[in-house]
């Protein structure tokens, strides 16, 4: 479950492992990414990486992901944002979601079901319109949080358009190749 108090969100060293925990609206738990690496964390957002990890479903089913992946949980934003590296591209995935928590658990958001796909060549489509009008109804999303959703889908389209960050191929393979780093850092340290 996900619930929020001020100054309760605690901070991650570079290098930490962590769990993802999605929740949906009702406090019901969604989706699991059981192995993120830790490669920043600051007062805005906190970055992880991984080469594959196990995704758990709320009913169990699990799945590996494809594609090596940089993701961005904000702190007060109502988004995060996946770069997903593919053979020889960059794709972004970005989930309309509650402002990220970060506990001794996990880092912990809620989804809001909307999503923005957007390509390698930053062109993108708003997906899953259907589930987010569905839930909305079933989960009583309030007024205030459906226009605090609108307003940051309308952010985050702006930040696609003018590739402010994290829009930047170059970054994204930057900071992949800072987790390539980390990651051998800790397997020569783990050998000693």
């Amino acid at each position: 479950m996900v619930t929020r108090s001020v100054g309760v969100s605690m901070r991650v060293n570079i290098g930490d492992r962590v769990i993802i925990q999605s929740y949906k609206h009702d406090q019901s738990l969604h989706r699991i990414w059981k192995n993120e690496t830790v490669i920043e964390d600051n007062d805005d957002f906190i970055v992880v990486a991984n080469k594959r990890t196990k995704v758990v479903e709320s009913n169990g089913r699990f799945w590996y992901t494809k594609e090596p992946s940089v993701s961005f949980f904000y702190k007060n934003h109502w988004y995060n944002i996946i770069a997903i590296l593919k053979r020889k591209r960059i794709t972004f995935y970005c989930n309309m979601a509650s402002p990220a928590l970060i506990d001794d658990e996990a880092i912990k958001y809620i989804d809001y079901d909307l999503d923005l796909r957007v390509e390698s060549d930053f062109s993108f489509k708003i997906v899953d319109v259907e589930e987010f009008k569905k839930h909305s109804k079933e989960m009583n999303y309030s007024e205030k949080i459906t226009n605090i959703l609108a307003k940051e889908t309308l952010h985050l389209r702006s930040k696609i358009e003018r590739r402010e960050h994290p829009f930047d191929h170059q970054l994204i393979n930057q900071m992949y190749q800072n987790f390539l780093d980390i990651e051998e850092q800790l397997l020569h340290q783990n050998k000693r």
